[in-house]
């Protein structure tokens, strides 16, 4: 039991001597795209051959008889290293090694080549491009130009060990928060920092703390929001997969400086990785007198649950999430009163994401100064993105606010997959906006990205190359909006699904110029007029698309034509006459009969029954049926 923060201290000093006597770490991936991967069969197979060439840390009694661990080669479990397109990854420390692609079978490969100072040339990243090999991860361009602070143990420790959290100066902003400042301190120095919400509104973390902390009331309570919902995001997951104590020891210094005793994790049930970790580095953090009664002997109390969310996207709305733990169906509530008013049954309650709770202990214990340091002036710090679709490397990322989305998807991305043109890059997920080449060098920072229709969001960014239809992807997108509705607000629920309807028609070849027109009129609408910040934002993608790619719109309801050849509705189907040989499959396999011809001569398509399913296609073995864009 750990009850003063000497003792922490004292602690913390001992488990730094003890990792000092590993000689070197094998670091596997454990999050869960390099387990889906088959990481946890690596770390077996790795365990398996460290032990049998004799190399595994040992702990001996010395002659005080106190337990010392001995030189050797540890193999742990880590988070997620943020390589996801390359997983499973290894890490080999202290070297700073990097495998890519491990599987189970070089795990002897690996060992022999640690034992003989070596590495294994087949495992290491090579740049698709240039073609050269990167052996240590600081040099490989994904890395290289990451600042890690949320994420930095994420991939570093054992997201399960408590002892390595500490030694890494896990609970030492806690301690100093507690013992060497004030409540009200606390919240002006997170203030200063200029830390805003990394949940994708952006307001000032400092402030809502000061709101929530002079807020009328004895009970208080702190929330943190882990229900990430936006599609091809995923960097709350991988935090509390990778540093759960973190997101901890965020929320205990939340609940020290607004004066709550009661603190909940909401998190996705679709996340049980996430989720069982967490509830491990609580029991954790609880036995060890870190979470409870009188916390480092300073009188503060405090304890976490968690709340496992059904997946609904509107809870990721502060109001919604705070209806769903209350037992109420999700859905959102009219403001003022705000929720550090007026939050969980009634109380003054403050609700942070994941990421902005991670952000919170190195500030305290670094201070507001260290964390400015990086960043822009009105976004200081970094901030965290998943980036996913037609990129070279897909991953998780974390670059200092500010970086260009140029610097992202062609540096770190490592640019478009397959050297195809790059069309657009979707951030902040369904609330987010479409932007252009033409944004290429605008900076990722709050008040940039809102002027060009867009928003940090949580901080998905989909690249997309020029084989991407824009008008299906704003359909995509409205469709997932229209589905997540909670259907509270007229202007959500109806003008998402008119929205919907006629972006449908379009991709299906029926759009019209009025169309369009309906299109931006409802979606201001909806924007104007909708309960809650995920209503108001619906209509983002399709007013963005509008605006900045009205010619592939006005191609699709005036030359009847989708120039990326994705629309299905939009398809026509031809039968090259020189290249038939009459063997009818192509009409056999019709289903409403749009094909005829006599045997042994070339058959022809009737468009007006044609309904672009491309069966003819898929069974001509001559390769005479042909898609016309």
């Amino acid at each position: 039991m750990i009850e003063t923060a000497a003792m922490l201290a004292a602690i913390r000093q001992e488990k730094q001597k003890e990792l000092g006597l590993v000689k070197q770490r094998l670091l596997v991936c454990a999050g869960t795209g390099c387990v889906a991967g088959g990481s946890l069969k690596v770390y077996e197979r790795l365990k398996q051959a460290v032990a049998d060439r004799g190399l595994a840390v040992s702990v001996e009694l010395n002659g005080e008889g106190k337990a010392e661990q001995q030189a050797g080669i540890a193999v742990k479990k880590s988070g997620c290293h943020g390589f996801c397109e390359k997983g499973p990854l290894v890490r080999v420390e202290p070297e700073g090694i990097l495998y890519v692609g491990v599987k189970p079978e070089d795990a002897d490969d690996m060992v022999d080549a640690l034992a003989n100072g070596g590495v294994v040339e087949r495992l290491l990243y090579k740049d698709p491009n240039t073609g050269e090999v990167f052996v240590r991860e600081e040099d490989n361009p994904f890395y290289r130009q990451q600042e890690r602070l949320a994420l930095a143990n994420c991939g570093v420790i054992d997201p399960e060990d408590l002892w390595e959290y500490i030694a890494r100066d896990g609970y030492a902003a806690l301690a100093k928060a507690v013992t060497e400042m004030t409540p009200e301190e606390v919240c002006q120095e997170v203030l200063a920092a200029g830390l805003r919400g990394r949940g994708g509104g952006g307001f000032p973390t400092g402030r809502k703390w000061l709101l929530t902390r002079q807020a009328p009331g004895h009970q208080k309570y702190v929330i943190c929001n882990g229900d990430e919902g936006d599609p091809g995001a995923f960097m709350d997951r991988s935090l509390m997969e990778g540093d759960p104590h973190r997101i901890i020891e965020g929320m205990l210094i939340a609940g020290y400086a607004i004066g709550a005793n009661q603190g909940y994790v909401y998190m996705r049930a679709e996340y049980p990785l996430a989720v069982q970790r967490m509830r491990k580095a609580l029991d954790a953090a609880r036995s060890q007198g870190l979470l409870g009664e009188n916390i480092l002997g300073s009188g503060f109390s405090f304890d976490i649950l968690i709340k496992e969310g059904a997946g609904a996207f509107v809870c990721g709305e502060e109001s919604a999430l705070i209806a769903s733990i209350e037992g109420e169906r999700g859905m959102p509530r009219p403001k003022p009163p705000y929720p550090a008013q007026s939050g969980l049954w009634g109380c003054p309650t403050l609700i942070n994401n994941v990421e902005t709770f991670a952000n919170v202990p190195p500030i305290i214990h670094r201070g507001a100064d260290w964390f400015r340091e990086r960043g822009s002036e009105n976004s200081p710090g970094t901030k965290t993105f998943a980036i996913t679709g037609a990129v070279a490397n897909t991953g998780l990322i974390e670059v200092p606010m500010g970086k260009t989305l140029r610097e992202v998807i062609f540096e770190i991305g490592g640019g478009v997959r397959g050297n195809r043109k790059f069309k657009a890059v979707q951030i902040g997920g369904p609330s987010g906006g479409c932007l252009t080449e033409a944004h290429l060098d605008l900076p990722l920072d709050f008040d940039s990205l809102q002027k060009a229709g867009a928003m940090v969001g949580s901080g998905g960014l989909v690249v997309m190359d020029d084989t991407t239809c824009i008008v299906e992807v704003a359909r995509f997108f409205m469709d997932f909006t229209q589905n997540e509705s909670c259907g509270k607000c007229v202007l959500c629920r109806e003008g998402t699904k008119r929205m919907l309807d006629i972006l449908q028609r379009i991709v299906n070849g029926e759009g019209t110029l009025e169309d369009l027109k309906d299109l931006e009129e409802i979606g201001e609408a909806v924007k104007e007029g909708s309960l809650c910040g995920l209503g108001k934002t619906a209509p983002n993608p399709v007013l963005t698309t509008l605006q900045y790619f009205r010619d592939e719109y006005l191609a699709h309801v005036v030359d009847r034509r989708c120039p990326a050849g994705v629309c299905q509705g939009l398809k026509v189907y031809k039968i090259i006459a020189d290249e038939c040989k009459g063997c009818s499959k192509c009409a056999r396999v019709c289903p409403v009969g749009a094909i005829s011809g006599k045997v042994r001569e070339p058959f022809v398509i009737d468009n007006e029954k044609c309904i672009k399913c491309g069966a003819c296609k898929d069974a001509c073995r001559f390769g005479a049926v042909e898609e016309v864009a």
